[in-house]
């Protein structure tokens, strides 16, 4: 595993060391690594909508419903 030597603002430091302390995480490493797996898990999410925006743009109209579209896109997040 890779090291770095990265530096917090006092806030963020602060932060960090309360949730070590509250047993949500062992470590700021664990906590720094979780944060940064959620963001890139947003990160894909928020490519595929914007693949989906492009691809609807360019295809035109479509048939299905609200319901039939909410559910499409919440089966595509949790893949």
């Amino acid at each position: 595993m890779a090291r770095q030597s990265i530096s917090f603002t006092q806030p963020n430091d602060e932060w960090l060391k309360a949730q070590v302390e509250s047993k949500e995480y062992s470590s700021k490493s664990e906590l720094v690594n979780d944060l940064i797996r959620q963001a890139r898990k947003q990160e894909k999410q928020i490519d595929w909508i914007a693949l989906k925006l492009e691809n609807a743009e360019k295809s035109g109209f479509t048939t299905d419903n609200k319901s039939q579209i909410l559910a499409e896109s919440k089966q595509a997040l949790n893949e």
